[in-house]
């Protein structure tokens, strides 16, 4: 009797490790890179902005207009919030199994966040 509950055991622990694998969708790890890489990108953010990564000259600092503090957070708090809704519609792919739709959901995200 005893080894027939060890049986049991055993095989509803592989019958649920099987649906955990199967619920995984088509890009469910690299959306687990993304969310990783962006948790190091925060922790590791300086105050001031020392150290950040720059972009291209725009034609604003051309013509010599400096960005303000508050023109700059306003403008990482917009491409951070259009990341997120980017990142949402690549999770929501994902549980769809819809490979297409959340690898193109992901690579805006990314390129929102800056990690192209």
């Amino acid at each position: 009797m005893l080894r027939r509950s060890h049986i049991v055991v055993l095989a509803a622990a592989a019958l649920l490790a099987g649906m955990a694998a199967a619920q995984a969708g088509p890009c469910t790890a690299q959306i687990a890179q993304v969310e990783e890489r962006v948790a190091q990108l925060q922790a590791n953010r300086r105050p001031g902005g020392a150290g950040e990564a720059t972009a291209p000259q725009s034609l604003g600092a051309q013509l010599h207009h400096q960005p303000t503090p508050n023109s700059v957070d306003s403008a990482e708090q917009t491409a951070n919030a259009d990341a997120e809704i980017a990142l949402g519609r690549a999770r929501r792919a994902d549980n769809a199994g819809d490979a297409a739709g959340c690898g193109a959901a992901l690579q805006e995200a990314m390129e929102l966040y800056g990690l192209q």
